[in-house]
């Protein structure tokens, strides 16, 4: 029985025991009391109404909060060298803290979205490099629309010791859709003195360029010392040890050792370690605006009939240099890139050619370099220029008295860091015969969970 019947039914008892006057006076007092425990009872009900939202704001906000500490947990883990967005860490360890909250077990996912159209004067099957085969997918982007290639990752936390990551690429080559494993590793947490452990297939650490995704790239293609030395990128099945030193200034060095099946490697030799590299990284500050990194690399490759051709032992050498300079050290907001490598390729061994019918022996040097700027005008637009370079060998089955080179104009417009569209013009001679002039588009998109980008 609610408090409303029996406030009546009391005031009702005490009228029969009243006189009229009295009772007039009860009835106005019960109109009176029911009204305000019915005001009463609507505000109850109003409160009510409000804790309930409250609540429901308290959920959500408690959602959001363990969203952004899941994406800076995912964020925070190893990724290479220097893992920031625009400036190099000093003296922080390798590997990833331990300490990662609960939902970073939950694997993250992302997709990356890229087409491009391009338009050759050169028809590609008309295209060659002088004294460079085409190799991989080292050749000139494809004629027309092009889905591009697109990636599917995901990582997580496997438990308080690994952490593991797999790339799926997908795209299209002559009409028929691909799909391949592009990177697929584990990483051992926690180890001491700055060291860190990576085995499977992955993305070498040599030089610059290669250790980074695509999708991360200034321009629409890789410079031609990557499509010639590596094939365009050069990852393989392998192991990886890394040293970060505990000091200001941010030193790595490293190395792989690797199976070798993969072009500038082949046949998978010396009984399935083909491929070793070594590297060392260093970088810092200067104040609060510029940025630096440098770095040399070696790769050693035993080869059995690559995909030029090739059989015997190879050297390949890089060194790489990074400056970035930002207004307060906030390069979203406008800042220069400058960046280049170069490439000096040693080989001693044998040169197959289905054409004739005993090898040629291939003892020569091959050398290269790129060198590109980028300038952000604001968050919004940034261009940039490149110029590459390719130097022939002078002797051997390849030999060429003529050099390639080209030349690369950008403008890109982001619409955020999960989109972008892109305009490419370029200007290439691969051949003292051939001359190509080339314009492209690119769309790209990022979905899911988008880890801060290395240096």
């Amino acid at each position: 029985m609610s408090k409303k019947n029996l406030v009546a039914i009391f005031f009702g008892l005490l009228i029969g025991t009243a006189s009229p006057a009295q009772t007039a006076n009860g009835a106005d007092a019960i109109a009176t009391l029911a009204a305000r425990i019915t005001e009463l009872e609507r505000q109850a009900q109003r409160l009510r109404e409000q804790a309930e939202q409250a609540l429901a704001a308290a959920q959500s906000a408690r959602d959001a909060l363990l969203l952004i500490q899941q994406q800076t947990a995912l964020a925070a883990l190893p990724t290479a060298a220097a893992d920031a967005a625009d400036a190099i860490p000093a003296a922080v360890p390798a590997a990833a803290p331990t300490g990662a909250n609960g939902n970073a077990f939950n694997p993250a996912i992302s997709v990356v979205l890229n087409g491009t159209y391009a338009h050759h004067s050169l028809p590609p099957e008309r295209y060659q490099r002088a004294g460079f085969p085409l190799v991989g997918e080292g050749g000139p982007l494809s004629q027309g629309l092009s889905l591009g290639e697109s990636e599917i990752a995901l990582s997580a936390n496997v438990d308080d010791k690994f952490y593991g990551q797999v790339t799926l690429a997908v795209g299209s080559a002559d009409g028929v859709d691909e799909i391949g494993i592009e990177e697929s590793f584990i990483d051992a947490l926690g180890l001491p003195g700055g060291i860190s452990l990576r085995a499977g297939r992955f993305f070498s650490n040599i030089g610059y360029l290669n250790s980074h995704h695509t999708h991360t790239d200034s321009f629409i293609d890789r410079p031609l010392v990557s499509q010639a030395f590596l094939g365009n990128q050069y990852f393989d099945d392998g192991v990886q040890l890394r040293w970060v030193a505990p000091t200001d200034l941010f030193i790595e060095v490293g190395g792989e050792v690797l199976r070798g099946q993969r072009f500038p490697g082949g046949g998978a030799g010396n009984g399935g370690v083909g491929s070793k590299t070594a590297f060392v990284h260093l970088g810092g500050d200067i104040g609060i605006e510029q940025s630096w990194l440098a770095g040399v690399s070696l790769l050693h490759t035993d080869a059995k009939l690559t995909d030029d051709g090739f059989s015997g032992n190879a050297d390949l050498y890089i060194a790489d240099a990074t400056w970035k300079w930002a207004p307060r050290g906030n390069f979203k907001d406008g800042g220069l890139t400058l960046r280049g490598e170069a490439f000096l390729e040693s080989r001693d061994g044998s040169f197959f050619d289905t054409t004739v019918a005993t090898p040629q022996v291939w003892n020569a040097e091959r050398w290269g370099a790129y060198l590109q700027g980028v300038y952000r005008l604001n968050r919004r637009w940034e261009t940039g220029y490149r110029y590459d370079y390719l130097g022939a060998a002078d002797a051997g089955p390849l030999a060429s008295s003529f050099d390639p080179e080209r030349h690369t104009l950008m403008l890109t417009w982001l619409n955020s860091e999960f989109s972008l569209l892109r305009l490419q013009l370029s200007h290439e001679r691969p051949h003292p015969d051939l001359e190509d002039h080339a314009i492209a588009l690119q769309y790209q998109v990022n979905l899911g969970a988008h880890g801060a980008h290395k240096f």
